[in-house]
């Protein structure tokens, strides 16, 4: 007779039958499936280790490519911007890639006449007004403020008064004339001024860093160009800058059809590449009057290298 002790050892009899075959089970699966996680680590490490030395191959071949540009750059420019007199104006940001475009320029031949740095302020809208009342105080016997822009935008009549300090013109610039401008603008901090900074110059370098991107940087964007158009007035204007950001200046002066006709540019100038490009524009502007576009968006890497 089946009674419920019988029940309880049938069903004991079953749990333990499976708890056996799981046993069992895994332990054969164990061994498989544990080498096969092994091999798709062991494979998953050596891509890693393989694409690691890809990056570190490419910082490599790059840095290479920029000891390239320098060793080649005397072959490039020598003599190509002697007895040429040039300043270098650069934007917030900037300062870095100018220092390049400087060392680049100086193997050409070309005697710099002024280091300047426009810093945030000159550009940032909050300041226009100040620095609009700054241009209109700061002329001097032989940097007269006559004929400057009288649009109330300070951005744009100060750069016109820069243009004038820094740049050769139908009349000779007493130097503490000069002085006196650039000591104006940069005590209450809307420039910098590297010792030695003197007029006459025959062009200018704007270099530009980053664009900005605070809640005033469209308007900023706006002023950079506003920059650049006054620089290319009276004199020849290459323009050096980065094609990172909607509102970056080379894209700006590139987008300008009428900018774009007189203003060369170069899209790369943060590498020794660009800063190389740059001065081989400065020369093809100044030298061969000829307005060029270059870099990795332009219409070709380098100017020509014919005369």
């Amino acid at each position: 007779m089946i009674n419920f002790r019988y029940h309880v050892v049938s069903l004991t009899a079953v749990f333990l039958a499976l708890a056996i075959g799981l046993v069992v089970g895994t332990a054969a699966l164990n061994g498989p499936v544990s080498e096969n996680l092994r091999n798709q680590l062991a494979t998953l490490n050596k891509d890693n280790n393989v694409k690691r030395d890809q990056v570190n191959q490419y910082k490599e071949e790059l840095n290479r490519n920029q000891d390239f540009a320098n060793e080649i750059a005397p072959f490039a420019l020598t003599g190509k911007l002697a007895g040429r007199k040039i300043a270098v104006v650069a934007l917030p940001g900037g300062k870095e890639s100018a220092d390049g475009v400087v060392k680049m320029l100086t193997v050409a031949g070309a005697t710099i006449t002024a280091r300047v740095t426009l810093e945030d302020r000159f550009i940032d809208p909050n300041y226009a007004n100040e620095l609009l009342d700054l241009a209109d105080q700061s002329s001097q016997p032989s940097i007269s403020a006559a004929g400057l822009p009288q649009n109330s935008d300070g951005v744009e009549t100060a750069s016109a008064l820069l243009v004038r300090t820094l740049q050769a013109g139908t009349t000779p610039l007493i130097a503490q004339d000069v002085t006196a401008v650039l000591s104006a603008f940069s005590k209450p901090g809307y420039i910098s001024v590297a010792d030695g900074a003197g007029g006459g110059a025959e062009a200018v370098v704007l270099v530009a860093g980053p664009p900005a991107t605070d809640k005033d940087a469209s308007k900023k964007a706006q002023n950079t160009v506003t920059v650049a158009d006054q620089f290319s007035e009276s004199r020849p204007l290459v323009v050096g800058g980065d094609s990172a950001g909607e509102s970056n200046l080379v894209a700006g002066v590139r987008s300008d059809p009428t900018l774009a006709k007189k203003i060369s540019t170069v899209d790369n100038v943060s590498t020794v590449q660009g800063q190389l490009a740059t001065a081989m524009a400065t020369h093809e502007r100044l030298v061969l009057n000829r307005v060029g576009q270059y870099g990795l968006g332009g219409t070709s890497l380098i100017p020509s290298a014919a005369p």
